[in-house]
């Protein structure tokens, strides 16, 4: 059973804990700019592991928008896509299929080299901080593109071939390492980006890239150098797993008392997770196939948490342990780094029950750019507390599957209103939901 609708409910009767098994495939932050980098190619890729998320039909639309045949390939999750034919799209048909997608951006870079020309809807994406799109067009500036914005969005030329140039980032962020990456590798001569983002997903775009024939090197301080070349050709390659949905069901198993066993989770990618597991109380076990996750009985502990880029703890984490951290005994300390407004979900757990104070200042850790602007991007956790079941209203991706792993606590039932969002990251989550025994239904359509 899926969920397309952003304003569909889902009943959840919580205070059973999640026993059983499910799969995570491909990392939602690197299959659709894989799909992306197919575009770059002169001959046909094949992705393999890709998850049924809406992010992935996104791009999909997108891609056959402008010629790409995306097709199924032979196993299951594989996509064949055929970049021979590239061509323009219509505008109105890009923004209704972009939707609120923040990915059109990154189809700049790979639509210059193809087409000379581009279009950029205005765009979405998730309401959890600043996320400017206005970096982006100053890369490509950089590259040599011109910009002109215009009523329904920007407009993009390359009057020649883009060149190479030095960029330093403000911030390791990881669009804007993509966005480098996908527009330097056709770029005549070299180009240079200190302070990249060197997250898994990013080095797996580059194995892609790598693949298709681009010559990229990456130093330990941060240095990505891309060494232009003439021409890509296609790739095949079996996308990483994702770690940020796999981190979210072993939470899951942790808030609930449960047990959860994730086919595909990895520890490499996961070794700062899997340590403030431990430290939290949580159990876990690695093995060829995938990790279990699992509470051991006993208290849990509370924790000082800092958020920060790859290979620090990740933003996307902290929002489902949160829920966790509700039920740990005593004070933990959270300090956001990434995202200046990603506690603001914390409202709704403090109406269930949980008490989470919020603050400006830098709790917990170093300062960071957020502590003098005002941002409340610290919290207190005190636990542990009985949760109780609510009205919710997803506000993001990772926000929303917290409100799914609270309303799985808590006593009584709650309604979960806007799930939908949650298939932007999280495949078959009704399905897995179903699997771990979760008592969940859609008005009508019982699934536990």
């Amino acid at each position: 059973m899926t969920v397309n609708d952003v304003d569909d409910v889902l009943l959840v009767h919580g205070g059973t804990p999640l026993e059983g098994e499910i799969r995570v495939r491909g990392a939602k932050n690197l299959v659709p700019k894989a799909m992306v980098a197919a575009l770059l190619g002169s001959s046909p890729s094949r992705l393999r592991n890709v998850p049924d998320i809406r992010d992935v039909r996104v791009v999909r639309g997108l891609l056959q928008l402008h010629g790409v045949t995306v097709r199924p390939g032979d196993e299951p999750g594989e996509l064949v896509l055929d970049p021979t034919y590239v061509e323009s799209a219509n505008v109105a048909d890009i923004d209704a299929h972009a939707g609120s997608s923040r990915i059109p951006i990154l189809f700049c870079g790979p639509l210059l080299h193809r087409l000379g020309h581009a279009f950029i809807p205005g765009l979405g994406g998730c309401d959890i901080g600043g996320r400017p799109i206005d970096f982006h067009f100053d890369v490509l500036r950089q590259f040599g593109a011109t910009i002109e914005k215009r009523a329904d969005g920007q407009y993009l030329e390359a009057p020649q071939r883009l060149r190479g140039t030095k960029i330093r980032l403000p911030y390791p962020s990881v669009g804007a390492t993509e966005q480098v990456l996908l527009t330097a590798v056709l770029a005549e001569g070299v180009t240079e980006l200190s302070n990249a983002a060197v997250e898994p997903e990013i080095e797996d775009l580059i194995c892609v890239l790598q693949k298709m024939g681009a010559i990229i090197a990456m130093d330990t301080d941060r240095t990505i150098r891309i060494t232009g070349v003439d021409k890509l050709g296609g790739y095949t390659h079996r996308a990483l797993p994702d770690r940020l949905e796999a981190a979210s069901w072993a939470s899951a198993a942790l808030a609930t008392e449960g047990n959860i066993y994730v086919h595909g989770a990895q520890q490499r990618s996961m070794m700062t997770f899997l340590n403030t597991y431990r430290k939290v109380g949580g159990a876990f076990e690695i093995d060829d196939e995938g990790i279990r996750f699992w509470h051991p009985g006993g208290q849990l502990k509370s924790i000082a948490l800092e958020t920060d880029v790859h290979p620090g703890f990740q933003t996307d984490w902290q929002q489902p342990l949160v829920v966790a951290l509700t039920q740990a005994t005593g004070l933990s300390i959270i300090h956001e780094t990434v995202y200046e407004s990603r506690l603001g979900f914390t409202s709704a757990l403090n109406q269930m029950g949980a008490h989470i104070q919020l603050y400006r200042e830098c709790l917990g850790g170093s300062d960071c750019r957020f502590g003098q602007r005002n941002f409340l991007h610290s919290a207190v956790v005190s636990g542990p507390t009985k949760l109780q079941g609510a009205d919710l209203e997803i506000p993001d991706l990772r926000g929303g599957f917290s409100y799914l792993i609270a309303a799985l606590a808590a006593q009584g039932t709650s309604r979960v209103h806007g799930i939908g969002l949650i298939n932007r990251g999280y495949e078959n989550f009704m399905e897995k939901l179903s699997a771990l025994g979760a008592k969940v239904e859609l008005p009508g359509k019982a699934l536990g």
